[in-house]
């Protein structure tokens, strides 16, 4: 009777197959765990925000199902990997420049980030209507992210090309997580500026929602900024042929993207809720249809106009009348003065 004896792997193979491999799997399986989050986001949102505009609607629809297409693809990727190569170590480590579903993984990753970018421009572009800096920010931001997304065009190209590839791989994947890293901060505090200037035109009673508001813009932003952080310092203290530690947080970054925009939308009824008493007794009831509205002079999308839950600031205009008394003369036919002041 033969007896087979298990080949163990040799130090090097095991290197290979924790550094090469294993951030493959562990970033997979949090994509996926991830996708969990976003489906319960998902169906909150459909059922509390049923009189969305249609654009709104739409954009939410479409996020849905590039989420769902990135999860199926972790899940192939798995199977594919470590279970149809189970004894191929070599053969697993070459799909990362032969297989398609792999060398296109960081353009995938990049076309959702995008996406959700797109959606926030959007929302700068409402908060910062009064500006006149209006466009010329959006479209210096525009420039950087459209650098961003051809930077990893040409970082996936050299990706089919091999490990040969590997300087100008990471030049690229360097340059395109900078610009990337840089677009969005300069979205945030963009966003966050013009909603303080609209601190100064809300009744005194709105300034808590400005101020939530605030803090919602970077606690959105938070979690894909720290995890591009740590996507370009991996990709940089390391080279792809010994060590693809940053392919892990690349792969939960276009998951976190997707949770910052539905974490914005569905923040909007938790921030009505939120509001003082006498505030919500002039919002319509959750029962009841909201009208079409357009929003404020200088306020954003979450405040008004999107449907259930949606969050309307008012402004007033204060206008004081001041009467002076003069001493009678002959030539003049009264003793006062208005002045009115706006």
């Amino acid at each position: 009777m033969a007896v087979v004896q298990d080949a163990a792997m040799t130090p090097d193979e095991l290197q290979e197959a924790m550094f090469l491999l294993g951030p493959w799997l562990i970033g997979s399986l949090v994509d996926i765990f991830i996708q969990g989050v976003l489906l319960s986001q998902f169906n909150r949102y459909f059922h509390w925000y049923k009189d969305d505009r249609v654009g709104t609607r739409i954009a939410v629809v479409g996020l849905a199902v590039l989420t769902t297409l990135k999860s199926a693809q972790s899940i192939a990727l798995i199977w594919i990997m470590f279970i149809l190569h189970f004894k191929d170590l070599s053969g697993a480590i070459l799909l990362n420049y032969t297989a398609w579903w792999q060398t296109g993984n960081s353009q995938m990753v990049a076309s959702i980030g995008l996406y959700v970018q797109i959606f926030f421009c959007h929302r700068l572009w409402v908060v910062s209507q009064k500006s006149r800096a209006r466009p010329g920010l959006l479209t210096f931001i525009s420039i950087i992210l459209l650098f961003a997304y051809v930077s990893i065009c040409l970082a996936t190209y050299y990706i089919s090309q091999g490990a040969a590839a590997g300087p100008k791989i990471a030049l690229w994947f360097a340059a395109h997580l900078s610009a990337v890293f840089a677009g969005d901060m300069l979205i945030t505090l963009s966003t966050a500026y013009f909603l303080l200037k609209t601190k100064k035109e809300v009744l005194p009673q709105t300034v808590g929602i400005i101020s939530a508001l605030v803090r919602l813009t970077f606690q959105t932003a938070a979690p894909a900024a720290v995890c591009a952080l740590f996507n370009l310092v991996f990709s940089q203290v390391y080279s792809g042929s010994n060590k693809l530690i940053s392919t892990g947080f690349n792969q939960v970054l276009p998951k976190l993207y997707a949770f910052s925009m539905m974490w914005t939308l569905n923040a909007r009824l938790n921030i009505r809720q939120g509001m003082k008493p006498e505030l919500r007794l002039c919002q319509p009831s959750l029962g009841n249809k909201l009208t079409n509205r357009h929003p404020e002079p200088g306020v954003g999308m979450e405040l008004a106009g999107y449907g259930r839950g949606a969050v309307q600031v008012r402004t007033e205009t204060e206008v004081t009348q001041h009467v002076d008394f003069k001493p009678r003369t002959d030539d003049s036919k009264s003793n006062l003065d208005f002045k009115t002041e706006v």
